[in-house]
């Protein structure tokens, strides 16, 4: 584990009712934002000191017709690393999303959809290395 990570936000919620978790990071700009509006959820990297549209990127969790569980109970939490430059979405305890921001990159299990170009070379391609990064 690098710095300390912490949970700093977390809600029990339903795949597919609309739910918004947000939370900023404890030591910088950076913030995430979790968004299941009905249809899909969507991890959004947002940097809240840029003009305009604070968004960086968004990483694709689900499509909700495609959870099969989704009537059952979940909970969504944001953990932040120790420096506050990396952001980490877990759903029942597991890892869907994650943003460096240091390294302008996001991480989720979908690949989807195609990352900004403006703010990463990087795809959005899972891979369990980031884990380390927590």
């Amino acid at each position: 584990m690098a710095d300390e990570a912490m949970i700093y936000a977390e809600t029990d919620f339903t795949v597919g009712e609309e739910t918004i978790l947000e939370s900023g990071s404890p030591e910088n700009s950076f913030m995430v934002v979790f968004e299941d509006d009905g249809d899909t959820g969507y991890l959004y990297g947002l940097d809240r000191s840029r003009e305009g549209n604070p968004i960086l990127d968004a990483l694709h969790i689900y499509n909700v017709a495609n959870v099969t569980d989704k009537h059952l109970p979940s909970k969504a939490q944001i953990v932040w690393s120790g420096d506050g430059n990396k952001s980490l979405l877990l759903i029942n305890g597991y890892p869907h999303a994650a943003f460096d921001f240091a390294a302008k990159r996001g991480y989720c299990r979908t690949n989807f959809p195609p990352p900004d170009k403006k703010w990463t070379k990087y795809s959005h391609e899972w891979s369990d290395e980031v884990l380390e990064l927590f």
